[in-house]
């Protein structure tokens, strides 16, 4: 059986599926390019340098260093360092707040997906199912290929839906997870520029 066989075995409710197999496939590939691109720009020997600059006290010198760094990190703590006289642990949260919207774009609608695609799989399991028991009760058994027609699109959609599905949930996790880590090193390396910039206050204060 050719995929076109299959896709017009499956009834109407395929085109919907098709719809949400196109959609997963775009924002997968998008952010998946999208995180190839955020690994480029990390610059961990930079960040590195910058907390041990940070320690002497040198602003200027951490904001000539960072000018023009893509470093998502590095972003949050340069913001921070430029708003250290008022608040800086605010400057960094709203910053980081920027970078987490930009790597959760998306993930609310393959979220959806994953729960959309079985239903719509469902769906056409029932259209299926009414569409045989409407052959039995017209025509009863004499022609067996009509009431089978409707069972395979049940069987189509449900398997349809349910692989849209799984094929979703694997890169969904994944992408969580990318999150969840970028949100610890943000947290661990704004916690440090806090951590040397009260010392520093500290010497001042003494």
């Amino acid at each position: 059986m050719t995929f076109i066989d299959f896709f017009n075995n499956g009834g109407p409710v395929m085109w919907p599926l098709l719809a949400c197999s196109i959609i997963v496939l775009t924002v997968i590939i998008e952010r998946a390019f999208f995180w190839i691109s955020i690994e480029k720009q990390r610059s961990r020997s930079l960040l590195n340098e910058i907390l041990a600059i940070a320690e002497e006290g040198n602003w200027q010198l951490i904001r000539e260093k960072s000018k023009g760094c893509k470093d998502y990190v590095i972003r949050v703590l340069t913001v921070g360092i430029m708003h250290r006289e008022y608040d800086m642990v605010k400057a960094m949260e709203a910053e980081s707040q920027v970078s987490i919207k930009k790597m959760s774009r998306y993930m609310s609608i393959l979220d959806t997906m994953i729960t959309v695609a079985p239903l719509l799989g469902i769906f056409g399991t029932v259209l299926g199912i009414i569409s045989s028991f409407k052959i039995l009760g017209t025509s009863g058994i004499a022609d067996p290929k009509l009431v089978t027609a409707g069972i395979a699109q049940a069987l189509i959609t449900t398997a349809s839906g349910l692989g849209i599905s799984l094929i979703t949930v694997f890169p969904y996790n994944y992408f969580n997870s990318r999150i969840e880590n970028a949100v610890h090193i943000m947290e661990k390396y704004a916690t440090s520029l806090e951590v040397v910039y009260d010392k520093l206050q500290g010497r001042k204060d003494s």
